[in-house]
């Protein structure tokens, strides 16, 4: 006896590659969020020699903070953006 499962339907496999395309958004946001802070840690500790002392500081504090706000704050802006409302 050979067990057939039906074929799921077609607004049911757009849902998912849906989820999987914004799950995958969310997680190249978060590695992207992750590189730039640590670039902008790289240059706070003057690791270039293209800008040094007190401007690769602040250059390197504002480089980082923009990283960690799109490591942490926009995937979950992204995430309350997509949520699926809940059913009652």
């Amino acid at each position: 006896m050979t067990d057939h499962k039906p074929h799921p339907e077609p607004e049911v496999l757009a849902r998912e590659k849906a989820a999987r395309q914004r799950f995958l958004a969310i997680s190249l946001f978060r590695l992207s969020g992750a590189l730039i802070l640590a670039f902008g840690l790289a240059i706070a500790m003057e690791n270039f020699t293209w800008v040094m002392g007190q401007k690769a500081r602040i250059m390197g504090v504002i480089v980082a903070t923009v990283g960690f706000i799109q490591m942490m704050l926009v995937p979950r802006l992204l995430l309350r953006a997509w949520a699926s409302p809940r059913r009652p």
